[in-house]
């Protein structure tokens, strides 16, 4: 059952038979199963899992992404031993919207995202026969597990946060766009309404993306949008990115109160989260007396702000550090 993981670092050169090949065979298999989130918003997950199986992770994407995006991740970590949870979070990916919309990015409070993947844990993970129970989480995601562990710090045996979003690259000084977002925040036409700079989805050329050095698995995500406008998600409106820089900020205050041993991969070229604020966050987590692995961010040298879809070279490095990290902490 176990992938042997000398084939992360050369998967990019047959790229194509790969996926239309075993990994096809293995999306074939997942299971898509539904809850119903705070507000009555329906909630869309999918699970990988096999009865030999006794650990898991919890998979929490990014934002506008959806689980469609990621069965190569769910294809490794499952071939590594686990089973696999992946969420689609409220107002994106085959979860229901909030807006008329639906490119809109948006939440009317950013705890709602977290009361959700709590429901998920206490459905699909607490309740079940797995011994050992971990995480896993991209940018937003990130920033969601992170709340999730100062609930529960209990809920896992150790999480890892791949270019957590605690904090957002800003294209303008911050106390501009704070000025801004508080007139939005009075004024619902502008509230809800694309963020400055921003508007509906639309496909980027790879030239032209900030994400991954990865053409082969920019093209794959790319088409996933392309032939599903059902999932598409533009960018976020003000009162999201106003919830999300709030997010950031109660993250660091909440610190002192996490105990789940953390592993944080930091993207050395992201220009989509703010790379300093994961740098306080892990202080904080030191001077609490619990400190991230290593005492602070794992860098990935030369990777972009999507770690797990970058390069052989990058991914293989950053899932070496994620299951090598799982298995120091297996009770």
């Amino acid at each position: 059952m176990t992938q042997p993981r000398n084939s992360w670092p050369t998967r990019e050169k047959a790229f194509a038979a790969f996926a239309t090949g075993p990994l096809l065979d293995f999306w074939r298999r997942r299971e898509e199963r539904e809850f119903t989130g705070v507000e009555n918003v329906p909630i869309r997950y999918v699970r990988f899992t096999s009865p030999r199986h006794d650990k898991v992770i919890l998979l929490v994407p990014g934002r506008i992404e959806s689980y469609v995006k990621y069965p190569e991740l769910a294809y490794d970590l499952f071939h590594c031993g686990y089973d696999v949870m992946i969420i689609d979070h409220r107002g994106q990916g085959r979860s229901g919207r909030l807006l008329q919309d639906s490119h809109r990015g948006h939440v009317v409070h950013f705890e709602h995202y977290v009361d959700d993947l709590e429901t998920l844990y206490w459905q699909e993970i607490a309740a079940k026969h797995y011994r050992h129970r971990y995480a896993l989480a991209h940018s937003m995601g990130g920033a969601i597990l992170t709340l999730l562990l100062a609930r529960l710090p209990q809920a896992f045996d150790a999480a890892v946060l791949a270019s957590p979003m605690f904090g957002i690259y800003l294209p303008l000084p911050s106390w501009m766009a704070h000025r801004i977002l508080n007139w939005a925040e009075k004024r619902p036409a502008f509230r809800d309404g694309y963020a400055l700079g921003t508007g509906k989805w639309r496909a980027r050329p790879f030239g032209m993306n900030q994400l991954t050095h990865s053409r082969e698995r920019y093209r794959r995500n790319l088409r996933f949008y392309a032939d599903d406008p059902e999932i598409r998600v533009g960018g976020p409106t003000y009162h999201w990115v106003r919830e999300g820089i709030q997010a950031g900020q109660n993250i660091l205050t909440k610190a002192a109160v996490i105990s789940t041993p953390l592993l944080l991969l930091q993207a050395e070229e992201d220009k989509v989260v703010d790379n300093r604020s994961q740098d306080l966050f892990c202080q904080a987590m030191r001077a609490a007396g619990h400190p991230c692995e290593g005492g602070k961010p794992q860098v990935i040298s030369g990777a972009r702000h999507e770690i797990l879809f970058e390069k052989d070279s990058m991914r293989a490095e950053a899932l070496n550090a994620i299951v090598d990290f799982y298995q120091r902490h297996t009770p």
